[in-house]
């Protein structure tokens, strides 16, 4: 007999629906910062890389796949959607954060192709990372990449509306050398489009998978805990 939908646990659009207005309302205050000037402590303009510079990042939704991570971990376990094996989840948790370790710390050398087709490569490598959550944590992933998505794709219309207007903010890549000057489409495809809904939809799914994990495995300590301490008669 086909479970209901209550019986199944919140749909996907629920449990990721105030996660990502938040992360809408923060590009949208971090955009508005830049455009009116404000602080640039937390609202730099400067790309400096791929990445804000300074601790800009704070005003950002790149952190935010940690605590929302945790928060799909929370809602998962409790509608009974917990991974089947918190040891295997943990495995794959880990191993994408060594993959993005080893790619971070250059242990792994990239291919000398040039820029930006190097990018190439790099967006590779976060896919393989992303996609060994599948077999830890299938509820989890899907959660993660509909969220990932759903954060995305505003920052990546953003940026190409900041690169079509030349807005001056770090959505455009303000400053940066050369090699980043381009024509608009192959700018925005290479710098924003890909990078957006590739590369960082992935590092939401591994950082996400991790805090996610992590959360099962205090929630299932605390479920024990009251056992342990009093134990049947």
């Amino acid at each position: 007999m086909e479970r209901s939908r209550s019986a199944a646990g919140p749909s996907l659009l629920r449990i990721i629906a105030a996660p990502a207005l938040i992360s809408l309302a923060v590009t949208l205050l971090r955009l508005t910062g830049e455009l009116q000037h404000w602080s640039s402590t937390w609202f730099s303009s400067e790309t400096g890389g791929v990445t804000p510079s300074g601790v800009s990042w704070v005003v950002g939704i790149t952190w935010l796949a940690v605590p929302f991570g945790a928060y799909f971990a929370l809602r998962l376990v409790a509608s009974g959607q917990g991974p089947e094996s918190l040891g295997k989840a943990a495995i794959c948790a880990a191993s994408g954060i060594a993959i993005l370790l080893v790619w971070a710390l250059r242990i792994l050398p990239s291919p000398n192709i040039g820029f930006p087709r190097v990018l190439i490569f790099v967006w590779l490598v976060m896919v393989v990372a992303a996609i060994i959550q599948v077999s830890g944590w299938p509820a989890l992933f899907k959660a993660l990449l509909a969220y990932g998505f759903a954060s995305r794709i505003p920052v990546a219309i953003i940026m190409f509306l900041a690169m079509l207007g030349s807005w001056g903010t770090h959505y455009d890549y303000v400053g940066m050398p050369p090699e980043f000057q381009m024509p608009l489409l192959p700018k925005y495809f290479w710098l924003a489009f890909f990078p957006q809904l590739v590369f960082w939809v992935g590092f939401t799914i591994v950082i996400g998978s991790l805090s996610g994990v992590i959360t099962a495995a205090l929630m299932k300590a605390v479920s024990r805990a009251p056992a342990a301490v009093n134990p049947p008669a």
